[in-house]
């Protein structure tokens, strides 16, 4: 049984609501991640497309990735840009500091990124909420899209509330309303999250 099959047949016993919003994707198609081992890039990226369309993210990130010597994103390189180079490929004041300080964090050791995914997901966040600009959906998006950890359900998402809003005709619900929903989709909360994205045409992993 491939994953998608896996997935329908779990949202089918235990939330019949989304198990037919599902089953309208090739849901084998939408839960494809692909596999990134540049943590450094990834975290970059991640920063550089904050608050950013998906369209607008990726233009950024192009103008970003040409400045990197070799177009290789590594902590010395991107330690080496000066702030108004970044400024100049579209990111705002903010967004190079952080950037920048993330590159200073990985050199100086004071985060090491390599042994990350020995961590748990409460571990993982902890760590990576602790560098500037970091905060807990980009440690989420890091959890499900670099990590690739299967059972990650982000509620601070816009994408994801305003789908559950949608799917389960919602109006304004709480926190704690989205996360009692989404616990029944576990341990397949991840690939139910690009599920509801795909509903929406957003999905953040671009």
């Amino acid at each position: 049984m491939t994953a998608g099959k896996n997935i329908l047949e779990h949202l089918k016993k235990v939330d019949s609501t989304l198990y037919q919003v599902a089953v309208k994707f090739d849901v084998d198609e939408v839960v494809k991640f692909e596999n990134h081992r540049n943590y450094l890039e990834r975290l970059c990226r991640a920063i550089v497309g904050q608050q950013l369309s998906t369209k607008a993210a990726a233009t950024i990130w192009g103008r970003f990735a040409e400045l990197v010597p070799n177009k290789e994103v590594t902590p010395n390189n991107v330690a080496l840009l000066q702030h108004e180079m970044m400024r100049g490929a579209g990111l705002s004041n903010a967004k190079a500091r952080y950037v920048h300080a993330l590159a200073v964090a990985v050199i100086e050791k004071e985060i090491d990124l390599e042994n990350l995914d020995t961590l748990s997901n409460e571990a993982v966040i902890s760590e990576l909420t602790k560098l500037k600009g970091v905060g807990v959906w980009t440690a989420e998006m890091f959890l499900m899209f670099t990590l690739l950890r299967p059972d990650v359900f982000s509620v601070g998402d816009l994408g994801l509330r305003r789908a559950m809003e949608k799917i389960y005709g919602l109006s304004d619900p709480s926190a704690e309303v989205l996360i009692e929903i989404s616990s029944k989709w576990s341990p397949y909360r991840t690939y139910v999250c690009r599920i509801l994205w795909e509903s929406l045409d957003n999905n953040p992993s671009s």
